[in-house]
């Protein structure tokens, strides 16, 4: 019997790798000759950095960048040298969680230092780079990322804008001259489940703004600096695609990555998964043990238990989602593939002991699972 294990972080308990040794140790109690494989995964956000380089032996490098309100703050991303591979969370250099909530300046907030982790990687001699959008701070289309890379912004008198967001309804000139040459040599990946397009009432601004910091007052002029952006952007190189699903993730972070670096974009646990190499590890297998802190209807939104899931499905083999926490309205999963919903703890177990005890909680769960093969 072949079995892969292929969870996701269980935050603020277990790693994708812990998740893993925890499984493999239930799985080897009850089934000692069974062939088990590991894979530890994640769907872009928190997390991808650690399940790459765990996955494939790779490295983590520490940089001083600049966070989201200019701060220098130690920033960390994954390199697989083998590879030339590097794995970026934007939210390490321009994360929401980084600015204390009665800190938080939308206006001004730039992923300046996002640019930064990206030049760190290609000093390290990356070819390929997976960047995982989520969890930001900023609302600047990306610009600060770009004039880190050495893109200029520009006003009507030649002169560079403020950094953030709110100066962009002010831009006049885009040049690109100055962009870091490397990048025309470098394949850029976006991992993101946000599907939400630059623009619009479902745009960058209007759906996540406000949780941003965004007053009122501020929508409006945020809305009319990306659509500048956009306006000044089509007219410097060509027509560009604002509205194209995931260009408002993470600020707009999406629409600056694929229309000014040529990134391609897909949804996070994909590209996670084809980095990892579950595909391949999934030939062959009888069952696929994956799960996460929390499982319930949204999960099928992009999830990686989902992902995980549906790889297993056209492989053939069967699915078990293991999780903390199993809402009612996850039993939609059970429609997709999945045979089974095992929630790890015991309902009303404290939260804190919950999140203390995972592993062993994790390791016991499997094993009955695999009694019960």
């Amino acid at each position: 019997m072949k079995i892969v294990l292929a969870p996701d972080s269980f935050k603020e308990s277990m790693t994708a790798s812990e998740a893993v040794a925890a499984m493999r140790a239930g799985v080897t109690e009850v089934l000692p000759d069974a062939e088990v494989v590991g894979v530890p995964m994640a769907d872009g956000g928190e997390g991808t950095v650690d399940a790459v380089v765990d996955a494939l032996h790779g490295e983590h490098v520490e940089v001083q960048v600049s966070d989201a309100l200019g701060r220098t703050v130690t920033a960390r991303y994954g390199y697989v040298p083998l590879r030339q591979l590097a794995v970026i969370e934007m939210a390490t250099a321009a994360g929401l969680e980084l600015v204390a909530p009665h800190e938080r300046d939308i206006l001004r907030a730039s992923t300046f230092g996002v640019g930064e982790l990206i030049t760190s990687a290609l000093d390290r001699g990356a070819e390929d780079v997976l960047i995982g959008l989520g969890g930001s701070a900023t609302n600047d289309g990306g610009t600060g990322m770009l004039t880190a890379l050495g893109v200029k912004f520009l006003d009507a008198d030649g002169l560079p804008l403020s950094p953030g967001g709110a100066d962009l309804e002010r831009l006049e000139r885009i040049d690109p001259r100055g962009m870091d040459p490397r990048l025309r040599d470098v394949r850029i990946r976006v991992a993101s489940d946000v599907t939400a397009p630059l623009l619009g009432p479902d745009g960058a601004t209007a759906v996540f703004g406000p949780q941003k910091g965004a007053g009122a007052d501020d929508m409006p002029r945020l809305e009319a600096g990306l659509s500048r952006l956009a306006a000044v952007a089509s007219a410097t190189f060509g027509a560009t695609q604002p509205q194209r699903p995931g260009a408002g993730a993470a600020g707009g972070m999406g629409f600056a990555l694929v229309e000014f670096l040529g990134a391609t974009s897909r949804p996070g646990v994909d590209e996670v998964a084809e980095t990892v190499g579950l595909e391949r590890a999934l030939r062959g297998a009888d069952w696929v043990f994956t799960g996460e802190g929390s499982v319930d209807a949204q999960t099928v939104m992009g999830k990686t238990p989902f992902g995980v899931a549906q790889a297993a499905v056209r492989a053939g083999a069967r699915v078990v989602i293991l999780a903390g926490r199993v809402a009612p309205d996850a039993a939609v999963l059970l429609d997709h593939g999945v045979e089974r919903l095992v929630a790890i703890t015991a309902e009303g177990t404290p939260i804190e002991r919950a999140l203390r005890e995972g592993a062993q909680s994790l390791t016991r769960a499997t094993a009955e699972v695999c009694r019960s093969l």
